[in-house]
């Protein structure tokens, strides 16, 4: 039997350089993509008609840590699959669940849960496991407990690992603690990636880690020293040193457009990550919720600790985060998408498997209307989601 090949027709598709015009996408039967054309290359072709829509590239969630009411940290495969299952909704294909500072047997127990069901999880797909602490400084601890921040240890990281069955792909950690550019040469020898936030860290301290491996600032502006003309800190670094990735909640409420825009401008928007750092609270509406073992209100679009007021996390949707970026004018919608499936792919190296459309990659894409609406995601050329 010759195999059969669907084509989606739609009125233009986001490629990783540019933007194609009407045309028809091969979707294999395989659930990869094919090549694109202007023509209908076979007359009696399945079509899928989105005349009307956009295909993007499905997107790419770096930093996540929960989704409809589950955390990673629960440590339940059930919530697992839940997660999964509801962030096609929000046009993630790829993410990395994300974990919190906390005690060393609970983050393996985490760790062993993911890596152990991480391929057979339906939904959008595990691509490794996001470690964001425990080895920050408490000075910017935000929704993190400093009870368990510490120095960095590379045997404590192999012991998650073996836990993990490899599938730990990133680390955060404060750059000022003691032992940090060491951990990260040999984090970084274990092929995981190494990224500075939650820290008080001097522009040195983080050019010296940044020179060690490291290569991602954590949600830029947000749980860092801020920017001093005598001491440019770990904002003068995410602005300045172009070697790295920097990530951007941008809800509106994290980061001021204009601020954004700075990052964007300063550092290239080829190397700026759209990420949600999304909590359990997400897309649950306004509601009391918690963040490791902090309390939490929603409200307002934003996620407060209860006893403080203090950003705790998001309930940011990543497809939001790419219609703001595109309402504050301050990214073109090609740059908007790239900066939540391509860069973000790029920063952990997953982007030969993801993060953009290109013949012989998983058909993992999106449906958008002119306001950049999400309409449908597909997974492997099937449709998983639809409004």
């Amino acid at each position: 039997m010759i195999p059969m090949t669907t084509y989606i027709y739609a009125k233009q598709f986001f490629y990783e350089d540019d933007v194609k015009p009407t045309g028809y996408l091969a979707i294999n039967e395989d659930g990869t993509f094919g090549t694109w054309s202007e023509d209908l290359p076979e007359d009696t072709a399945t079509i899928i008609d989105y005349h009307n829509y956009s295909i993007a590239p499905g997107l790419v969630d770096t930093h996540i840590h929960g989704f409809k009411g589950h955390d990673v940290m629960d440590n339940d495969l059930e919530g697992l699959k839940v997660i999964s299952d509801g962030l096609p909704s929000c046009g993630v294909t790829t993410y990395l669940p994300t974990t919190l500072t906390a005690p060393y047997d609970l983050l393996g127990e985490v760790c062993q849960t993911v890596g152990e069901n991480a391929e057979t999880i339906p939904g959008a797909k595990i691509r490794g496991i996001f470690l964001e602490g425990p080895f920050f400084c408490e000075e910017h601890k935000g929704a993190q407990n400093p009870k368990y921040m510490g120095d960095p240890e590379i045997d404590v990281l192999d012991g998650w690992q073996e836990k993990a069955n490899g599938w730990i792909k990133k680390i955060a950690i404060a750059p000022e603690r003691l032992g940090t550019v060491d951990f990260i040469k040999e984090a970084r020898k274990r092929d995981v990636f190494v990224a500075l936030g939650h820290t008080n860290a001097t522009y040195d301290q983080c050019k010296a880690a940044i020179e060690a491996g490291a290569n991602t600032i954590v949600h830029t502006y947000n749980g860092m020293r801020g920017l001093h003309h005598r001491e440019p800190g770990v904002v003068g670094a995410a602005l300045n040193i172009k070697d790295v990735f920097d990530e951007l909640i941008c809800d509106g409420h994290h980061v001021h457009p204009v601020s954004a825009q700075i990052v964007m401008d300063c550092h290239g928007r080829d190397k700026t990550c759209l990420i949600t750092d999304c909590m359990r609270a997400g897309g649950m509406g306004e509601c009391q919720s918690t963040l490791g073992e902090y309390d939490v209100i929603v409200k307002d679009g934003a996620a407060r600790l209860a006893h403080n007021g203090s950003l705790a996390g998001s309930i940011l949707e990543l497809i939001q985060g790419v219609q703001n970026v595109i309402k504050w004018g301050i990214a073109t919608p090609l740059e908007a998408i790239n900066m939540a499936s391509l860069v973000a792919a790029q920063s952990v190296e997953i982007d030969d498997v993801c993060g953009r459309i290109k013949e012989g990659y998983a058909a993992d894409f999106i449906v958008l209307d002119d306001d950049f609406e999400l309409m449908a995601t597909y997974i492997d050329g099937k449709a998983y989601f639809e409004k």
